[in-house]
């Protein structure tokens, strides 16, 4: 199956943009573009069938500052037919209330774009936090959560088995 995976992320410090350079080196081919919602255009996500969104928390729960200007502008834009998937960067110690909320809240709003399908819901088994607007159910996030403050040695193989997943749930033949 010919499908147009594109990441598209918001990064701070560089562990959001590291953890989609690391995604597009497993994916190679796979990928077209990999982008910054910084340089970013709404109607850049139209190209691309499969959209895989990265984001981190920030402070006390708040989106991180790319994604905080870009998503007003995704107002009105339709994602129907796309298939999503979320990976979100937090610090499960230091804010345990409030765990990868800018994932949650950025599903938020790319959920009502239309009726994209969420693929790469992902266990948040082997994490510890008190809270998160990322769950999906009890036993799930609704993507990919890391954690390099404190998990940074789990990040790799987690990725590894989330893209798996995603690539298998998208319907793209090929293996990462």
């Amino acid at each position: 199956m010919d499908i147009s995976m594109a990441i598209f992320y918001g990064s701070t410090t560089g562990n959001t943009e590291g953890a989609a350079n690391k995604m597009k080196e497993l994916l190679g081919d796979c990928v077209a573009d990999v982008v910054d919602v910084y340089k970013a255009n709404p109607q850049d996500l139209l190209k691309h069938d499969l959209l895989l969104f990265g984001v981190s928390t920030w402070n006390v729960g708040e989106m991180q500052d790319d994604w905080a200007s870009f998503l007003p502008k995704l107002e009105g834009l339709d994602l129907t037919g796309k298939k999503v998937a979320f990976f979100g960067m937090g610090d499960a110690v230091g804010y345990p209330d409030n765990y990868l909320d800018a994932m949650g809240e950025l599903w938020q709003t790319i959920r009502r774009l239309g009726s994209p399908e969420l693929i790469g819901v992902w266990s948040n088994a082997g994490y510890e936090f008190d809270d998160s607007q990322a769950l999906y159910d009890d036993t799930h996030f609704i993507g990919l959560g890391l954690d390099d403050d404190n998990q940074w040695d789990l990040t790799d193989e987690r990725i590894e088995q989330w893209l798996a997943q995603v690539v298998q749930e998208a319907g793209i033949v090929e293996s990462a």
